[in-house]
């Protein structure tokens, strides 16, 4: 009997290439800065998420979720901080992930 689509299980979100690539591009240089050490993905029905941690037992640092239900409204992408709280949400990756970069950025001394 095939299945209806109905029967089907609900497809998991996941991040695409360029996504990822963008992703785990800063997290590369935040390692690099000494910033985090260890990251984590979780996907589910509902929503992606990246984790970065600066020690692997603690909160994450910061969390970069992709929830498409959201699209429509205020985005599906949102930056959460250290305590859960949203720091940006809006309808591009890179947007979103502007406060992050934002601390990379150093002041050069003449």
């Amino acid at each position: 009997m095939p299945l209806v689509p109905a029967m089907r299980a609900a497809a998991q979100v996941a991040f695409d290439r360029l996504e990822l690539l963008r992703i785990l591009d800063l997290y590369g240089r935040m390692v690099a800065a000494g910033l985090w050490r260890d990251y984590a993905m979780d996907f589910g029905k509902e929503a992606a998420s990246f984790s970065a941690f600066r020690r692997t037992a603690e909160r994450p640092t910061a969390r970069i979720e992709k929830r498409p239900a959201l699209r429509g409204r205020q985005g599906m992408w949102a930056l959460y901080g250290e305590a859960g709280q949203v720091l940006k949400r809006g309808h591009e990756l890179a947007g979103v992930l502007s406060p992050l970069e934002r601390r990379l950025l150093k002041l050069v001394e003449d």
